[in-house]
């Protein structure tokens, strides 16, 4: 008889998701040896082998990839009925896990756990920081409750709800605090400093400045916000920052911002989760507080 377990279908989830043993034990809070007998363990049971490993990354086998697809169904399951034991409780409490990209994380986050542990107690908030597309996987596939992002996302099986409108607004060294702020077109001339990719805040970037990703000849990318104000300040170029970051990044002398006069560039910021989610009319009562969380205005 087969004794599968939702531990053997966590640890595999993980290590199809990493390719790498080491960096799934990790997630998984255990040790690489730890995570190797119990894969090991699954393909015994199985009668063959899950994964092909290699030195440095494996790949998942054909029967490896069925499994994985089912694997992640019964774990789908498993937290839709979790939510629903919760749902069933009236107001939020115990674990909730939250996705955050990192052009809000920083900003925003620490005000939303504030919020929340005032408002639910015994709410266990447990945030992820990582870029939209990495969020969005993770909620299609039941590892987080819900996230906070740019939308639109535009996935049929998510529900999004607004939460606040906020602009971008020009970085550039105190020296140019004066001179008239340039319209798109002009920034196109200019060395324009953005994330690299992966990151939705350097796509509304692009798109305002009406930019193709491919022109690297005039941009220069950075991993953070924080990098790209630090560039700004060494003389390097001009950047883009959305008004809840202003408080933290500009917090040293030596830069200015400033508005855009016209079709001034902005992002909608809200809530996204499962539509199918138990938990749906508890976060709905959850983005009418988080609603109240506004940026910063200059």
């Amino acid at each position: 008889m087969i004794n599968l377990t939702l531990k053997h279908f966590r640890y595999f989830d993980a290590l199809a998701r990493f390719g790498h043993f080491g960096r799934a034990a990790e997630d998984c809070a255990i040790s690489q040896p730890a995570l190797s007998v119990q894969i090991k363990e699954l393909e015994t049971m199985l009668g063959a082998p899950l994964v092909e490993r290699t030195s440095r990354k494996i790949k998942l086998t054909t029967l490896g990839e069925e499994f994985l697809t089912r694997a992640r169904k019964i774990l789908s399951d498993v937290e839709e009925m979790a939510a629903l034991a919760r749902s069933s409780e009236g107001s939020l409490k115990g674990a909730l896990r939250l996705g955050v990209i990192p052009t809000i994380a920083p900003y925003l986050l620490p005000s939303i756990i504030q919020k929340l542990g005032a408002t639910y107690p015994d709410l266990d908030l447990q945030p992820r920081e990582s870029v939209t597309k990495s969020l969005v996987q993770d909620l299609l596939e039941s590892r987080l409750d819900f996230i906070i992002a740019a939308l639109p996302i535009s996935e049929p099986s998510l529900q999004e709800f607004a939460l606040f409108d906020e602009e971008f607004v020009l970085v550039r060294p105190k020296r140019d605090a004066n001179l008239p702020v340039p319209s798109p077109d002009k920034l196109q001339k200019m060395k324009l400093l953005l994330l690299e990719e992966g990151h939705c805040f350097r796509d509304q970037a692009l798109e305002f400045c009406d930019l193709r990703p491919s022109a690297s000849n005039f941009i220069m990318e950075g991993s953070s916000l924080s990098t790209l104000v630090q560039m700004v300040r060494a003389g390097l170029g001009l950047t883009l920052l959305p008004e809840m970051a202003i408080p933290l990044e500009l917090q040293q002398a030596g830069l200015s911002i400033a508005q855009f006069s016209a079709n001034r560039p902005h992002r909608r910021i809200g809530m996204i989760w499962r539509k199918t989610s138990p938990l749906g009319p508890q976060l709905l009562e959850l983005g009418a507080i988080l609603r109240r969380l506004k940026p910063l205005k200059v």
